[in-house]
Parts: structure tokens; C-alpha cells; sequence
């Protein structure tokens, strides 16, 4: 199991100082590994990036969200495609750095959608995943959809729509659980973790307001004995957003109406400690 913390955490701007420094920061802190944020493929120094990881020891994942017109769960044929090469070319800038996961909102567009989705964008959007999760299997990097909260998706809300969305798409597309999200749809933090034992493949860690874990009203301690119970050993990444760090346009998109930490410093620093002691505690308890 590698733990992680996500990128913007550290930096806002992911050119070659803004990677450093994410790096630099998450090996400071004591983490494994570092969530890379794709907002733009174009921009993304891959060589910075790797002499980076190399040079502290750390592996990378990456995460995007897709927007309105790259939304692969439009009706519209040209935004389909749109979306399919983004996701494509992520594969493919994943598999240079040696990245091993491609997670996120990947199956819609992170937005608030004005109504539910149709059956027929959701079987696009199914149709360009299974696609874009066999191009990226040849290379070595797994996909993993995230579940997110009703005001950034209408396609998966709940670990049983993720379940039913990969049936079948599995082992090349996984679930992807965030406590944030899972706090806000969800019954509880055992019951999705349960639902998705077979299909679980990449976990985020996030207080129910984004701030400091435990300071929320996340019931970490279900959730890290359900991530035992299923023997989960993908990774676990911690992530929270402050407009501090992050673009105006990326605090607009999450709703970052008022930050709960003004440095990543000391939060992901805490978040580190919380997750290794929450996992010590559970490799101490007798088996399920």
C-alpha cells in the first residue's frame, strides 16, 4: 500500500518548479507517492517530473477531471471524441513518467449538471472508458472512475453506481472511493468500501470539509476497518483544496467559498501522521 497526497496540497501551477515542489513537499512530509494533477497535458514537464520522483525516491499518479467539452458522457459526438483523445494522451504522459494509475472524473465532466443524465450518455461515456482503459492496460497504468458528490457529476454519485458503471470493465477499470465525497452520498464508510471489495482500486482521504482529518465529522476509524476487512492495498491519498494554492477557476469549480488551512505544510504533514497511525492501528487488530 503506498500513501500518497495530492498535489495541490503543495503547489497550484504544475510547471517543472511547481512539480519540484509538490515532490520536494510530499517526501518531506513522509509520503510514498504524489497525485499529479492534469489539468494541462501540454504544459506538464514529464522530464522534470520523473527526475524529481527519482531524486526522492517517490511514485506518481495522476488525476483529471474533464470539463464541458470534453464531457465523454455528452450525446454530442464532437465533445465525445474531444474527451477520448484528452484521456488518451493522459495514458499516454502517464506511462512516459512510469505512473501506474489514471483516476478521477474521467467518465463526465466536473461540473453541476442542470438535470440527470441519459442512458444513452452514460453508455458513452462507458463505451470511451472501457477504450481509453485497454490503451492504458498495454501500458501498464490502471484506471480507476471516482465517485463524486451530486454538484461535480450525474453519472456516479454512490459506490453502487460505480460498481454496476465498471461491471464488466474490470480488472482494467476500477472503483475510485473519496471519503469526502462518500460523506456527503453515502450511508456510511464501511458499506461502499464492502460493496466495491472486488473493484476498489484507488483511494482519496478527505475530511468532510476538506480541512484537517479529523476535524470533520468522517468516521475514519469504519472506514480504515473496512479498507482492512477487504484486504485493500491499492493506494490511499490524502487530498484538500484551498484557494491559497489552487486557481480561481479550480476554487469556483469546488466550491472553495473559505479555506479551512492557508499552507499545505503542516496539513499534509498532520494528514501523513493521521492515515500512517489510522493503518498501524488496523494491522494491530486480529483478522475480519
Amino acid at each position: 500500500m503506498k500513501i500518497g497526497c495530492h498535489g495541490l496540497v503543495w503547489a497550484g501551477t504544475y510547471d517543472a518548479r511547481g512539480i519540484r515542489h509538490a515532490v520536494e513537499r510530499s517526501s518531506r512530509a513522509g509520503f510514498d507517492l504524489v497525485e499529479f494533477p492534469l489539468m494541462d497535458l501540454e504544459t506538464f514537464d514529464v522530464r522534470a517530473a520523473r527526475a524529481a520522483l527519482d531524486e526522492h525516491g517517490l511514485v506518481a499518479t495522476g488525476s483529471l477531471g474533464l470539463t464541458a467539452g470534453t464531457d465523454i458522457s455528452s450525446e454530442d459526438p464532437e465533445v465525445v471524441r474531444a474527451g477520448e483523445t484528452l484521456l488518451l494522451r493522459a495514458v499516454d504522459l502517464l506511462a512516459e513518467l512510469g505512473s501506474r494509475h489514471l483516476c478521477g472524473v474521467i467518465y463526465s465532466a466536473m461540473q453541476k449538471y442542470a438535470g440527470p443524465t441519459t442512458a444513452r450518455g452514460v453508455e458513452n461515456s462507458r463505451t470511451v472508458v472501457r477504450r481509453v482503459a485497454e490503451h492504458a492496460a498495454a501500458a501498464g497504468v490502471q484506471v480507476s472512475v471516482e465517485v463524486t458528490n451530486r454538484y461535480e457529476s450525474n453519472v456516479l454519485n454512490t459506490a453502487r453506481q460505480a460498481r454496476d458503471f465498471v461491471a464488466g470493465l474490470e480488472p482494467r477499470v476500477g472503483v475510485h472511493l473519496d471519503t469526502y465525497h462518500m460523506n456527503i452520498e453515502e450511508a456510511g464508510m464501511s458499506a461502499p468500501v464492502l460493496e466495491t471489495a472486488d473493484q476498489l482500486s484507488y483511494v482519496h482521504v478527505g475530511e468532510s470539509h476538506r480541512g484537517y482529518l479529523g476535524s470533520g465529522t468522517v468516521d475514519f476509524a469504519d472506514f480504515f476497518a473496512a479498507l482492512r476487512q477487504i484486504d485493500y492495498d491499492g493506494p490511499v491519498v490524502f487530498e484538500s483544496f484551498s484557494s491559497a494554492v489552487v486557481s480561481a477557476e479550480l476554487s469556483n469549480a469546488l466550491g472553495i467559498w473559505r479555506n479551512l488551512w492557508e499552507s499545505g505544510n503542516d496539513l499534509g504533514a498532520h494528514a501523513h501522521r493521521f492515515i500512517r497511525d489510522h493503518l498501524t492501528v488496523e494491522a494491530s487488530l486480529p483478522g475480519p
